[in-house]
């Protein structure tokens, strides 16, 4: 079985790894690159699910994999502050679609006010530590929980939650 993910960022890669080898230890999964056709900081749950679907499909049609993933990031600005979340598609090659959605968390003031002038989250973030690529390290989630969730971890439920249909189809039919 062949599984694409629709990024090459190896912490996106390394959770559908962790994720899929639990439930088909012989999967083969590949990172390509997959442009989501959202902006670059998504703001809302629609659009982040818009690009992860994006993102999936776009992979089915440039390979022979059998399942896509698109993992898409998002922020969303409410009353009580701005919070970092996303959301993961699984697309395979008869339509069936699983989404999934492992949580949100609050950012720094700060950060959101950068994020408003129309600023992307991880060069942000990079600013804000000192350090550069980021979102390819810890990410957000590993810098503000001190590294008890690191990036690749919060990918994981999120995946697992995309991928219920398939692991569990006698609930969906």
């Amino acid at each position: 079985m062949k599984i694409i993910v629709g990024s090459q960022n190896p912490i996106k890669i390394k959770a559908v790894k962790n994720v899929v080898r639990k439930i088909w230890k012989e999967a083969e999964v590949l990172g390509m690159k997959a442009d989501s056709r959202v902006k670059e900081q998504p703001t809302s749950s629609e659009e982040a699910i818009k690009g992860a679907i994006n993102r999936a499909k776009f992979c089915l049609k440039e390979t022979d994999a059998e399942i896509a993933l698109g993992l898409e990031a998002y922020v969303c600005d409410s009353e009580f502050g701005m919070f970092l979340s996303g959301w993961v598609v699984a697309l395979d090659r008869k339509g069936k679609m699983g989404m999934g959605n492992g949580g949100s968390l609050l950012l720094p003031e700060k950060i959101a006010q950068e994020i408003k002038k129309g600023k992307e989250l991880g060069p942000v973030m990079d600013e804000f530590i000192g350090d550069h690529n980021t979102k390819q390290k810890q990410g957000t989630v590993g810098v503000l929980t001190g590294n008890l969730i690191n990036r690749t971890e919060s990918f994981e439920k999120s995946i697992t939650y995309s991928l219920t249909k398939f692991i569990s189809p006698r609930y969906y039919s």
